[in-house]
């Protein structure tokens, strides 16, 4: 039984080639290549803090262990300078490398597969012809025997499917280019969709939220928590400038998201909102009239009553009052001031993990990017302080009782 499986699952290395000279790939090919890389948010995950891009060796934690991202520079002794077209097409396509070792779906090759030909030429043209930079990988931090890789040939028997992405002929070519580029290598729902105990993707929960890097990838179908409903210009918006007046501000694994996009074509961040808005399906009446209600109070940037007039938790209020509404109720709309805490999916949605980031760490400025900027508070706030304080908030502006283990969140969070 175990022979049969060691054979099932060894795979043969490909031969090493000479790394390729730049100029031998066509300019274009490299230009939509960066678009690609661009989309897939390739530099976020292979790009360590500090480090150079596409340099590899910044650390992912999963529930399993730490991982850590490899070295995609054309470097020939720690990159992938001498890896063939087809050793780069296997590893995007069937998660094994150029020496056929089965790779970790960290690596999100569940999403890749779906990547047309042409695309994967085209990423591979502009990786090729990147810098090369000399730095090897390093060592995961797995437990026995999550470190022996043959075994990943059981997880991908169970739970991947190789195989290109598909036009549904029940929709325009809008909607299908959203659908690759969501599904395929933009791999939204390696965030966005929850994870079995064994960190494969729920096939009958998709997009309906998951977790990340201790933050949560709200659902974005229809369990969408969202006070107003997305529609597809303001989801556009959102991908294009990291923050949407009526829906909030982009942060945590998702801030270098929409970093990346910035670059892409306006057609293909059209293309993922039709799709994903598409997914999240049609608001009920009841819910439209609720966001009506809510967005033209927004428009005047208050909450309604004042802090001390809300549900009983006169210590959140008065922390809200001190430190929140200056900036929350200012009459100043994003960028520029605080969002209306009742619009926000991180007061309203299924996990505390979002706001609790924020508040502890603030909305840092990001560059010369013009994003909503907020002050942390983890030096201000004591842990039972920020739990009145979350308390009053979801009360207040959500009208729902506190989540579940808020407690442990917060110490998570510190």
């Amino acid at each position: 039984m175990i022979a049969a499986f060691l054979a099932f699952a060894w795979r043969s290395a490909v031969e090493p080639i000479e790394p390729p000279a730049a100029s031998g790939f066509d300019r274009s090919l490299i230009r939509h290549g960066a678009e690609l890389a661009a989309l897939g948010d390739c530099s976020a995950c292979h790009t360590a803090r500090e480090g150079r891009v596409f340099a590899g060796g910044r650390p992912i934690g999963t529930p399993f262990g730490t991982i850590y991202s490899t070295n995609i520079t054309p470097d020939p002794s720690t990159g992938i300078g001498r890896w063939s077209q087809v050793a780069f097409t296997r590893a995007m396509r069937e998660g094994v490398d150029r020496n056929g070792r089965h790779l970790y779906p960290a690596f999100p090759y569940d999403h890749f597969t779906l990547i047309s030909d042409a695309d994967i030429k085209a990423l591979y043209a502009y990786l090729m012809t990147r810098q090369p930079i000399q730095a090897p990988a390093h060592a995961n931090e797995l437990p026995f025997p999550l470190n022996v890789r043959p075994l990943l040939a059981g997880w991908k028997l169970l739970f991947f499917r190789e195989g290109r992405y598909r036009a549904d002929s029940g929709h325009d070519s809008t909607w299908n280019r959203g659908a690759y580029l969501a599904a395929g290598l933009a791999h939204c729902g390696a965030c966005h969709t929850p994870r079995n105990r064994l960190g494969a993707e729920k096939d009958n929960r998709l997009f309906g939220g998951g977790d990340s890097e201790n933050w949560h990838a709200y659902a974005i179908n229809t369990e969408s928590q969202s006070p107003v409903p997305w529609d597809a210009s303001a989801l556009q918006f959102y991908l294009r400038n990291g923050w949407h007046a009526l829906h909030g501000v982009a942060r945590g694994p998702m801030a270098p998201v929409v970093e990346n996009l910035a670059g892409v074509p306006e057609t293909d961040l059209v293309a993922i909102a039709a799709y994903v808005v598409s997914v999240m399906g049609n608001p009920t009446p009841a819910r439209l009239q609720r966001a009506a209600g809510l967005t033209a109070t927004a428009s005047r940037n208050t909450a309604g009553s004042s802090p001390q007039s809300a549900l009983a938790n006169d210590v959140g209020a008065t922390i809200y009052a001190a430190a929140c509404a200056s900036c929350h109720e200012s009459g100043q709309p994003l960028p520029f001031g605080g969002i209306n805490l009742a619009l926000s999916i991180d007061v309203s949605g299924e996990e505390p993990t979002n706001l609790i980031h924020v508040v502890l760490d603030g909305l840092p400025a990001t560059g010369e990017v013009q994003i909503p900027i907020m002050p942390g508070f983890a030096s201000t706030l004591s842990d039972r302080q920020l739990l009145a304080l979350l308390t009053y908030l979801r009360a207040r502006f959500a009208g729902k009782p506190l989540w579940n283990d808020v407690g442990k969140s917060i110490g998570d969070a510190r």
